[in-house]
């Protein structure tokens, strides 16, 4: 029996087996079977049998399992453990479904015309259905059958647009989850026909038409090229769909990418490109026009209009051709010339940015007479918009103006090109607005591409050389970016245009953004890189002997702009110059090659030290820019070190100006010390040797020597040498076990030694290097520092002055220091809490020994006179210590609660209201380490940590307020003194305790709130004339204490916020009843009213006053005068408040 004939008796339900065998047969590329050969040689006859058999086969498997039965069946045998596949399987069935579709795919190749293949609809019609029912999770199978609907389409064959219509369907929904849909697309395009067998008002393809809208929101679709031909081609199906496209599109433009913008403006201009008749009207006016108009008529902020601006800017660069120049001039005819003379200049500013793009607008099927009269009329515009009055206008028509003259030049006459520059010169001196200069300026380089502008452009750009010197930084970088843009396009020179002797001047002293430019604009003057270096080193001396300053900062930019290979090669060049200035000590063979090469420099730089100062200076600055390059690169390294090590010696020697010095002390620093012997070893003698008065200047350089070469060890034990030393001796205890580098005896200097500390912990990379060090040697200093705390005991306790006693300035210096490096060591240790144990342990000496002399005592006055101050300055130097450690985080809990346990005993002694301004950083430190959200639970619970720490800044704040007003009682001026310099502690503060809705920080207002009130209500009840009884309108009106406080609660309007609301609490709890009381909260209200801020809370507040006050009406009627007047007047306060 032949294949032929086998296949042709498998294809029953009888020998369904067989047929699922010849279906792998042909699915395996190793057999040589192929189901399309075998259908192919059928005889027609045998061919229309074969559909038949395959026909009730597919009938009899479909009424097996139906297809909406299948995954339902599938679960049910997953169920009872079913292994062995019965005729009901799924599986089973779904394999000869899938055989089935194949055979019919194949019949549609090898079918002929004149065939007869209703039998083959007939299973093309049991496939569809097939389709519409199959889980998503069958993918094979959906596939072929998606493959024979669409080849059913394209083969154009009987009923073609149901089947043609489901393949478009299932590649749009496809196209739509497949993360890669490129293929997928193109499917869509190639049954893009489809489209226009459906019937666009028709019910049944309003999904459709929703999935073909979903095609405008994928990018998938707006990047691909198969995606943009078919996006396109729905502008073609209906003209009403058009209107729904475009509105589907504008909703989108917010969200899209420049990129994507770019796609989108293409798919609109070729949907205009091919669209005729009333599909070209309705795009134009619908489409393009109203893009044209919300590029006019939308506000400049919003998001929309550069995408907007962007679309309508890609037609504008299509200009040149007839059909879009007449598209343009008719559609721009009724918006763009009314446009430019609106009142509103947002619109005048949109419309001259369009009109400077669009330019020239004119109807190409005129005359020449008339298109030139448009023109015409188009120019005196564009000169009209440049004296516009609003400066946003004359910005844009500067850019327009310089727009066409670059793409115009050739077309315009002389003489109107010569006006349109001359004027947008002299806008560059335009004083009203910077914007204006500034577009000068970033449009000229448009006018500049144009080649045959430059010789014009050459006598008018000196006229603006003092542009560089301009009040705003923004036009002198505009500026310097036209010059860059005149060096580059050739079109004269930069120097003509500004003198050298400004750009230098002006690289002084300006910023990072205009330095920059300027060496850009220089550096070939003065880094030739193609000249020999020789060259370079006598460009650098030119530079130097024009403006020094100008040179450091050319040099400091220098790298940015060429190799660092060319920078190693300068230093070197500038090494072999200076060497040239050295009359002995150096290689001789080597100074003779120099003085050879450099025999030009030579008479440049002669015995002049003021020059030669500044080449070390340069050699210094381009070591530095290329200092990683060399770590990167050990062989350049060693080459550098070698080359300078050899001379710097002979340099220190030479070059003994103290111009020189300091350098020099810089480039050392570079290399190892062992490269300048002599000098490394005198650096720590020389710092030994300051005086204590010295200035940074003396002795910077030479801690940062110190540091780089690694020695930060011996500058700490001269430090602690000079601390152990000055402090008062209680026997004598030698060092002999600590090795000396220079024997000499040099007096104790406890000064200078913390102004080498300083130094070294405000500059990061010496602070790097000293917490590097042992822990043993800074242990060592951390114990020193605080055993300076005998020396402030003594000066407090002591009646006498001691003049062998350090001073108190110096004791306090170290007191202060031995916090901060505790703060210091105990941020670089990995665990353990040693360094704020050491704190607290200070604060319980603070405690203990300083706070009782903040207590006056009668019989000791004089004493007390001298010590309390110091005491107070004491408590304030720990406490700052204190906030800082919080400030950077490293306070734990016990941290917290010691320093707060201090802080409260501080404020309870006699004098402990001069500490106030240093307790208050501290409460708002603590309170900052807690966030609100996190503490709602904590909340519940009255012993949590967090609510413990946050009710005792609460109870200090408390109390800080109550000493603030007995101070304002007792001693009004010193009150006074003390509640300014609590301000800006009182600010920062409130500004934390906002953010708390909850106790125990929403306190903190009702205790501010409850002082005010009671301070004016006793102002009220002193009131004895009715005439006395006035609103107050400013802070000034208000009592002392309330004054103060309210000026800090009003700097800001969250802070005012939460106090508005703390009022409107306490009035809704009828916390606040009497009239006086009332009176005074009005008396709040109002001046919080004369500032106009946070007006929804005030009226609240008002609105609870006015609650409360109606019951006092009948009262005040019948009550005495002051009352009567004083109800009248809240009313009348409180009506002004509502009416606002």
């Amino acid at each position: 029996m032949s294949k032929r004939e086998a296949f042709l008796e498998a294809s029953c339900k009888e020998n369904v087996e067989d047929f699922l065998r010849f279906i792998q047969l042909h699915k395996d590329k190793t057999e040589p079977f192929d189901v399309e050969e075998v259908v192919q040689e059928l005889p027609r006859d045998q061919r229309q049998t074969l559909w038949g058999k395959l026909a009730s086969l597919l009938q009899d498997v479909l009424q097996e399992l139906p297809p909406e039965r299948w995954v339902e069946g599938r679960e049910e045998g997953r169920e009872e453990g079913m292994e062995v596949e019965s005729p009901a399987d799924p599986k089973h069935i779904m394999a000869v479904v899938d055989g089935v579709t194949q055979v019919a795919a194949v019949s549609l190749k090898v079918l002929q015309d004149g065939d007869t293949y209703s039998t083959l609809l007939e299973i093309a019609h049991r496939l569809h259905d097939v389709l519409v029912l199959l889980p998503v999770s069958e993918a094979p199978l959906q596939l072929h059958i998606h493959t024979l609907c669409e080849a059913w389409w394209k083969k154009g064959l009987k009923e073609k647009e149901k089947f043609g219509r489901t393949a478009l369907i299932i590649s749009l929904q496809k196209s739509f989850i497949l993360k890669k849909p490129g293929a997928e697309i193109q499917r869509v395009w190639s049954l893009h026909d489809v489209i226009l067998s459906l019937d666009y008002t028709s019910e049944d393809n309003k999904q459709i038409i929703d999935w073909l809208l979903e095609c405008f929101q994928r990018p998938s679709y707006i990047r691909n090229d198969d995606g943009k031909r078919f996006l396109v081609f729905l502008f073609s199906w209906n003209v009403d769909f058009i209107w729904v496209i475009h509105g589907t599109i504008k909703n989108q433009l917010e969200f899209l990418s420049k990129t994507m913008i770019t796609h989108v403006m293409e798919i609109y201009f070729r949907a205009w490109k091919k669209a005729s008749g009333d599909f070209l009207e309705q795009i134009e006016s619908m489409c393009i026009q109203d893009f044209m108009t919300n590029a006019i008529f939308l506000h400049r902020a919003s998001p929309v209009h550069t995408k907007v601006r962007q679309i309508v800017s890609y037609f504008h660069s299509r200009k040149g051709c007839n059909k879009v120049d007449k598209m343009l001039y008719n559609l721009y005819k009724p918006i763009l010339w009314k446009a430019l003379s609106v009142p509103n200049f947002e619109v005048r500013a949109n419309a001259t940015l369009l009109f400077g793009e669009a330019f020239p607008v004119h109807d190409p099927d005129q005359s020449n007479k008339n298109i030139d009269e448009a023109i015409q009329k188009q120019l005196d515009t564009a000169m009209g918009l440049l004296v516009d009055p609003h400066r946003t206008v004359r910005s844009n028509a500067i850019l327009g103006v310089c727009k066409i003259l670059a793409k115009c030049w050739e077309l315009l006459p002389p003489t109107i090109i010569t006006d349109f520059l001359k004027k947008v010169v002299e806008l560059a001196s335009d004083s009203s607005c910077p914007d204006v200069r500034c577009s000068v300026f970033k449009c000229l380089p448009l006018v500049l591409d144009n080649a045959l502008s430059h010789p014009l452009l050459e006598k008018l750009l000196p006229t603006l050389k003092y542009s560089l010197h301009d009040t705003s930084e923004k036009v002198r970088t505009a500026f310097l970016d036209m010059l860059i843009k005149v060096k580059a396009v050739r079109a004269a020179k930069f120097w003509d245009v500004c003198n050298m002797d400004h750009l230098l001047a002006r690289l002084a002293i300006d910023s990072h953004s205009v330095s920059k430019r300027i060496v850009d604009l220089l550096f070939k003057s003065f880094f030739p890189v193609n000249e020999s270096e020789r060259e370079w080193c006598c460009r650098c001396i030119t530079l130097i002997q024009m403006n020094p300053v100008a040179a450091r900062k050319f040099y400091q930019y220098a790298h940015k702009y060429t190799a660092p290979t060319n920078i190693i090669k300068l230093m070197l060049a500038i090494r072999r110059v200076l060497n040239s200035c050295i009359q002995t000590g150096c290689d001789q063979s080597e100074m003779n090659d120099s003085n050879k090469e450099n025999s030009t420099a030579e008479p440049l730089l002669g015995k002049d030290m003021t020059i030669t100062s500044r080449l070390l200076e340069v050699v210094v600055i381009l070591w530095r820019s290329v200092e990683k390059v060399l770590e990167q690169n050990e062989e350049a390294h060693k080459y550098t070190f070698a080359k300078f090590g050899n001379v710097l010696s002979k340099y220190f020697q030479a070059f003994e100006d103290v111009q020189c010095t300091i350098p020099l002390i810089q480039l050392a620093s570079f290399m190892p010390p062992a490269a300048v012997p002599t000098f490394s070893c005198g650096v720590l003698s020389k710092l030994r040797r300051m005086d204590p008065g010295a200035v940074p200047a003396q002795y910077s350089q030479l801690l940062d020597c110190m540091c780089s070469w690694g020695q930060a060890a011996d500058i700490l034990e001269l430090i602690i040498d000079w601390l152990t030393e000055a402090l008062p001796k209680q026997g004598d205890k030698g060092n002999a076990s600590r090795k000396v580098r220079i024997q000499e005896t040099v007096e104790a200097k406890p000064d200078l030694a913390l102004t080498y500390l300083d130094y070294l912990f405000n500059h990061t990379s010496s602070r790097e290097k000293v917490l590097a060090l042992s822990e043993r040697l800074l242990k060592q200093l951390h114990t020193v520092l605080g055993n300076w705390r005998s020396v402030l005991y003594t000066h407090l306790s002591s009646t006498t002055e001691d003049p062998k006693c350090p001073s108190v300035e110096t004791a306090l210096k170290v007191f202060t220091y031995h916090g901060r490096l505790g703060a210091h060591l105990q941020h670089n240790s990995s665990e353990g809490r040693d360094y704020l144990l050491s704190l607290e342990h200070v604060a319980a000496w603070v405690a203990e020994r300083v706070l009782p002399f903040l207590k006056r005592t009668g019989d000791d006055e004089e004493d007390s006179e001298k010590s309390q101050p110091l005491a107070a300055r004491i408590t304030e130097s720990f406490l700052t210590v204190c906030r800082d450690v919080l400030l950077v985080g490293l306070g734990d809990e016990t941290f917290k609660g010691q320093i707060l346990h201090l802080c409260s005993l501080t404020l309870l002694s006699e004098a402990g209201y001069l500490c106030i301004p240093a307790v208050l950083p501290i409460l708002k430190e603590v309170a900052d380490s807690f966030v609100p959200e996190d503490s709602n639970q904590a909340q519940e619970n009255e012993e949590d940590p967090t609510t413990v720490i946050l009710g005792v800044v609460a109870n200090i704040f408390q109390k800080i307020i109550e000493l603030l007003a007995r101070r304002l009682r007792k001693e009004p001026e010193e009150g006074k003194q003390l509640c300014q310099s609590a301000i800006p502690g009182l600010s920062d503060f409130l500004q934390v305790a906002q953010t708390w809705d909850t106790a125990p920080l929403s306190g903190v207002f009702s205790t501010l709130f409850a002082v005010i009130i009671v301070e004016k209500r006793h102002l009220l009840q002193k009131i004895t004339h009715p005439e006395e009884v006035i609103t107050p309108e400013s802070l000034e009106d208000m009592p002392p204490l309330s004054s103060v406080l309210l000026s800090v609660i009003l700097k800001s309007p969250a802070v005012t916020r939460a106090f508005l609301a703390e009022v409107s609490s306490s009035l809704d709890s009828e916390a606040i009843n009497s009239l006086n009381e009332l009176a005074a909260v009005l008396h709040v209200l109002a001046v919080i009213k004369h500032t106009g801020q946070s007006k929804a809370a005030l009226k609240s507040a008002a609105t609870s006053v006015h609650q409360e006050l109606h019951k006092h009406a009948v009262t005040s009627v019948d009550g005495f005068d002051i009352q009567r007047v004083i109800y009248e007047s809240s009313v009348k306060t409180l009506n002004e408040i509502l009416h606002l």
